[in-house]
């Protein structure tokens, strides 16, 4: 799978978005309208909360068959048998995540400049999650990363790129010719009553950015 996944619409889960809603008929609703990955970000859940969180999504993503990838937990990630994981700068890095979780699961690595990016290219992360790329609630421990920085990152690293930070209908269009692999979104989606529309209209609007 790790060479074959379709990063297009990356939904990020945060559960502020969606308080009257079961997480995993949210994520289930998302798949529907089109996202192809999914990571379960729980930065506030105990260790089992956030096993049951990650559990009951495993089997929402597995009848779909999208890939689940789990934030930060390594524990997390291989006691439910996730996809993948994705890790941040002051988490471990890569090489020694590789070295935990092995060779068949897939491992982001979030990233702001080209030096970071290619760290963790010579580490052997096998995506990139650049941002933030814009002013975001949910994402407010770094500096934003601006088009031209994210141009010289695709200039010089092959692996896929998938943006983040307030990505939305407003700015998916300043994507255009970036070469970007994917765009990942939380409240763009969850904080929409219509869940399974707004995946779609986002998706439309990536898909766009190729054309």
């Amino acid at each position: 799978m790790k060479n074959s996944i379709d990063y297009s619409l990356y939904l990020v889960t945060d559960r502020q978005y969606i308080s009257t809603k079961r997480l995993e008929d949210c994520i289930e609703q998302a798949i529907i309208g089109g996202c192809t990955v999914v990571q379960i970000r729980e930065k506030d859940a105990s260790s089992l909360e956030f096993y049951d969180i990650a559990l009951r999504a495993r089997e929402v993503t597995a009848r779909y068959d999208v890939p689940l990838i789990i934030n930060d937990r390594l524990d997390i990630a291989m006691a439910v048998n996730a996809d993948g994981v994705h890790v941040g700068q002051s988490d471990l890095p890569i090489d020694v995540v590789r070295r935990i979780v092995g060779d068949d699961m897939v491992i982001g690595l979030s990233v702001s400049t080209l030096t970071e990016a290619l760290i963790g290219v010579e580490q052997g992360a096998d995506y990139l999650g650049v941002g933030i790329m814009f002013a975001t609630q949910t994402k407010t421990d770094g500096g934003l990363v601006s088009i031209e920085e994210l141009k010289a990152i695709r200039a010089k690293v092959d692996l896929p790129i998938v943006v983040i930070g307030s990505i939305n209908k407003v700015t998916i269009p300043l994507f255009k010719g970036t070469g970007i692999d994917g765009i990942a979104v939380v409240s763009g989606i969850l904080a929409e009553e219509d869940m399974v529309r707004a995946a779609r209209g986002l998706k439309e609007m990536y898909v766009g950015l190729k054309v």
